[in-house]
């Protein structure tokens, strides 16, 4: 009875602990500190117990069994003296009671051992109940059950690497605090790795700048690396960290990372405005990309003009970065007659040749076998120019639901073989259009394929934007090295709906939602960097979020009031010299509408 029991209350704390929608305490019913978790907060109940081992999960359970079981005896005894129904042996009302206490805990993730048994990840408990303070967590959970490791080193698993053992780790530099993460409490530490803890601010280098020398990134720079020295060197090489040579078009400044906080706002108010729109019906279609920014300001930052972009549907915020205007945007949602596509694509379809930006297409998948092809094609010139500087590669955008394509399999297998400079920049968000991770792959993600391939891979923390930064200019510097290709696995969570033919409150709890918009935002988790280090503050934010608000408007209005392509632009830009048919079909067509010039 007592080992039936004991394995139900297990069952019941990890079943419970399995509902995203759920705030989370220590199932400890005293405040004293009998739990076993390295760590326990106990001044302030509730107490708050950080895992770091399973068995220390185990010994918990065992505490928390022995507490349930005298509970039962004296309400045995209680229902006894007073001749009442006895009473079941099922523990569950008491488990909930318990779990109700619990603070903000992971769910624990089943992998399987050697021996064919589960065993589950460690829980991290991730608030500090003493500061209120969000703690560096060991493991963090996105959409789907597998609690993943999170690791401060920044490496690319190279073919010639042994493959990270269990779930591959994830790399992270700033927490959901607005602080670079104390390493100490990594949860995968490769070989040879020796951490030093973050130090505390003092007074000769307190968080917050001197007014004199506001905004100086070189300053900046200088305090992170004193207080984070284990960081120092992926904080150098940062160039969100650095000042541009020359002002940015688009803010008269030469401050990269304001800059980069800038547009994470800009492309919010832009997706809120013109969905806005389509709901109005002034537009047909839209796509956000609320949630996943830092996905693409941190992975635009660190490519070079020169590289050539391949977006899915749901990367406008690269296309942003490389300096494509709001009134672009917009008149391309409008398919109005300064439509750099002349109308004939669908709204969010966007494309330039000026910015090295491929027209988007809507079938999934499409193109990554097309970045392949101009890969190799950049592999070719790569080898006849002799300045690194000149030097480019293709990155291909894609989600996680692509990953199940053909084209995928292909454009990775055609990737390895022809050993081309490309980066497959996967955005896992959680899920592909209604379908969740679950149901779409069975193995670790996208990253674990990689190495099947022969293909250098990484997993990066996608809200985090200096860590997707870190992670693709080194992919960068890789691919070009060694002219091969690189599998980056962002980690991140889409916020909107697929697009505004989606509803997704139909597949997935509006608590999921809240609970991620309230811990893991992209731009909040910069907002919280920069108001650590005093430059930003609410009226600050507020301010940029009006200002840009009110340029979304403008240019929208601006858009919907021009005029459409002429019909003659239907039949150009095919091909170079027109052919008989097309001749034909356009002379039928004004034909036609001159036959009904009241119905068009």
């Amino acid at each position: 009875m007592q080992k039936s029991a004991s394995t139900l209350l297990r069952h019941q704390i990890r079943t419970f602990q399995a509902s995203r929608n759920t705030t989370y305490r220590s199932f400890s019913t005293s405040n004293d500190n009998s739990l076993s978790g390295r760590r326990v907060f106990s001044s302030v109940p509730p107490v708050v117990a950080v895992y770091n081992d399973e068995e220390a999960f185990e010994e918990d359970v065992k505490v928390a069994f022995q507490q349930q079981q005298q509970q039962q005896a004296a309400a045995v005894a209680k229902k006894k003296s007073s001749k009442s129904v006895p009473h079941s042996n099922s523990c569950a009302p008491v488990v909930l009671h318990q779990l109700n206490d619990i603070q903000k805990v992971t769910r624990p993730s089943a992998q399987l051992l050697p021996d064919g048994k589960k065993k589950h990840n460690a829980n991290v408990a991730i608030v500090n109940q003493e500061t209120k303070e969000l703690t560096s967590p060991s493991y963090i959970l996105f959409a789907g059950d597998t609690n993943i490791p999170v690791t401060s080193v920044l490496k690319i698993v190279t073919p010639g690497d042994d493959v990270p053992s269990g779930t591959w780790p994830l790399f992270r530099l700033l927490d959901e605090n607005g602080k670079f993460r104390d390493s100490s409490n990594d949860g995968y530490n490769p070989p040879k790795t020796k951490h030093v803890p973050n130090m505390p601010p003092t007074t000769a280098s307190h968080s917050m700048i001197p007014s004199t020398t506001k905004h100086d990134l070189n300053d900046l720079r200088t305090i992170l690396k004193d207080q984070c020295p284990f960081q120092s060197k992926e904080i150098e090489q940062s160039g969100l960290l650095h000042p541009s040579p020359h002002p940015f078009p688009d803010t008269s400044s030469t401050n990269t990372l304001l800059r980069a906080h800038v547009h994470m706002i800009r492309l919010r108010q832009m997706d809120n405005i013109l969905q806005n729109a389509q709901r109005q019906g002034r537009i047909s279609f839209y796509m956000t990309c609320r949630g996943e920014e830092s996905t693409h300001i941190g992975s635009a930052s660190a490519l070079q003009s020169q590289d050539t972009i391949f977006a899915q549907y749901r990367e406008q915020g690269t296309l942003m970065w490389r300096g494509f205007s709001l009134d672009q945007f917009t008149d391309q949602c409008f398919s109005n007659d300064a439509d750099l596509g002349k109308g004939r694509q669908m709204p969010v379809h966007y494309g330039c040749r000026a910015l090295n930006f491929h027209t988007i297409s809507s079938p999934l998948g499409t193109q990554l076998p097309q970045a392949v092809g101009a890969a190799y094609k950049l592999k070719m010139d790569n080898e006849t120019l002799p300045s690194e500087d000149k030097k480019s590669i293709a990155i291909a955008y894609f989600g996680d639901g692509c990953g199940s394509t053909t084209d995928f399999h292909s454009a990775m297998n055609f990737a390895a073989t022809l050993s081309v400079p490309i980066i497959f920049f996967c955005r896992n968000n959680g899920y592909a259009i209604s379908t969740p991770v679950q149901d779409q792959y069975a193995g670790d993600g996208i990253v674990s394929r990689g190495p099947a391939y022969g293909m250098a891979s990484i997993r990066v923390d996608g809200n985090d934007i200096f860590a997707v930064h870190a992670a693709v200019r080194e992919a960068r510097a890789y691919a070009l090295h060694h002219s091969a290709p690189v599998l980056i696995e962002a980690m991140t969570y889409r916020q909107g709906h697929h697009s505004t033919s989606d509803d997704s409150s139909r597949y997935r709890d509006t608590k999921e939602l809240q609970s991620i918009s309230d811990t893991a935002d992209p731009l909040k988790r910069l907002s919280a960097f920069l108001e650590e280090h005093g430059w930003m503050d609410d009226a600050s934010a507020a301010a940029i979020r009006n200002e840009e608000r009110k340029a979304v408007l403008t240019s929208m209005e601006s858009a919907e009031k021009r005029g459409k392509p002429k019909l003659t632009t239907l039949f150009e830009d095919v091909y170079y010299d027109k052919p008989g048919h097309l001749i034909q079909q356009e002379r039928q067509l004004m034909e036609h509408i001159k036959k009904y010039p009241n119905q068009y």
